[in-house]
């Protein structure tokens, strides 16, 4: 993959003030799989959880779709934000699992929410949700947009091979949203990148399905239209992403790790998590988790974990939060939030 200091020069590092969140929702299916659920499959329970520290997941029923996720949690981010519905003027829906391969799933979405605005999807993955924030704070800061709507969603059940016993247990599915507004000048992000190493998308990714390699007899029967994932590879890039991506975004905007009251970090794995607390010397009471119950929901993450510390009471005003998204492309997405 790409040389590191090569990297650091693509991707540089911005700030962006004066945008506000002001609601947050989220939404996981009732269906909850346990990893002794999945040993008919073949998985190892003790396995999964030393190797990962999920203990369970959501699994989508059949009738239930990436846009009934997003939907769901775009409601409860409306009613929470207390905002009139017609006032949102942009939807964007960052998801590796739509609907269908066009239209895009988010005019789904706005027709089903009764909103009269324009609606994208963004596709960059367990990194999406980092993305089309950015994005939605970029349409609100230059007047663009007043109210953006922007979700993270993934059906991951659906995408995963059901006979990979290493990589189908780490995934479940989820959505989560949050609405940006203009905010004052000491609200937004202090600092924050996006970056990308595509020689690594080999790594992880769906072989079939694009125009490159169509839908086939052969891709359905050699099961390449699944989800697959060089595990070892992209753990080992993660773990050495997070922390050296954390720290310059932290050092960005002028502040130390100590004064980060909140890291909201993809939620892949336990192992790339311990190893960031290391080594950034993060108190980890600090690091929200809630992998051990929902698996990777990929883009859906993130929003996920703030919408659940907001309703805990855990964020207050003028607290600093670090959101980190990173996976497959290979890509990444990170910002120092001030509340």
């Amino acid at each position: 993959m790409t040389d590191r200091s090569e990297q650091e020069s693509r991707s540089p590092l911005r700030k962006l003030m004066g945008v506000q969140i002001v609601g947050t929702g989220s939404f996981v299916p009732d269906n909850v799989v346990t990893n002794d659920d999945l040993a008919s499959l073949g998985c190892d329970a003790e396995w999964i959880v030393q190797r990962t520290g999920i203990h369970e997941r959501r699994h989508a029923p059949a009738d239930m779709a990436t846009s009934d996720m997003a939907v769901a949690a775009a409601e409860r981010c409306i009613e929470a934000s207390g905002i009139n519905r017609d006032e949102i003027d942009l939807l964007l829906l960052a998801t590796l699992s739509p609907d269908r391969l066009m239209p895009a799933t988010a005019t789904t979405v706005q027709d089903r929410l009764g909103l009269r605005c324009g609606a994208m999807d963004l596709s960059a993955a367990c990194s999406g949700f980092l993305y089309a924030l950015i994005t939605g704070m970029q349409f609100v800061s230059t007047g663009g947009s007043k109210r953006a709507l922007v979700i993270g969603a993934d059906t991951n059940s659906r995408v995963a091979d059901p006979t990979d016993m290493k990589t189908f247990p780490l995934f479940g599915d989820g959505a989560g949203a949050v609405i940006l507004a203009p905010g004052s000048p000491e609200q937004g992000a202090m600092a924050y990148t996006l970056g990308s190493e595509g020689d690594g998308a080999d790594l992880l990714c769906r072989h079939t399905g694009g125009v490159a390699h169509p839908f086939s007899k052969e891709g359905v029967e050699d099961r390449s239209w699944y989800l697959s994932m060089d595990g070892r590879s992209v753990f080992k890039w993660a773990v050495r992403l997070v922390g050296e991506v954390s720290r310059q975004v932290v050092s960005a905007a002028e502040l130390s790790t100590e004064e980060i009251d909140w890291w909201l970090l993809h939620q892949a794995n336990v192992r790339i998590i311990d190893a960031a607390v290391e080594e950034l010397g993060i108190d980890r009471e600090k690091v929200v988790i809630n992998l051990d119950r929902y698996g990777n929901t990929s883009a859906a993450t993130v929003p996920i974990a703030l919408d659940e510390s907001i309703r805990a009471g855990k964020i207050q005003q003028g607290q600093h939060l670090l959101m980190s998204g990173f996976g497959a492309g290979l890509t990444w997405g990170t910002a120092v939030w001030r509340w």
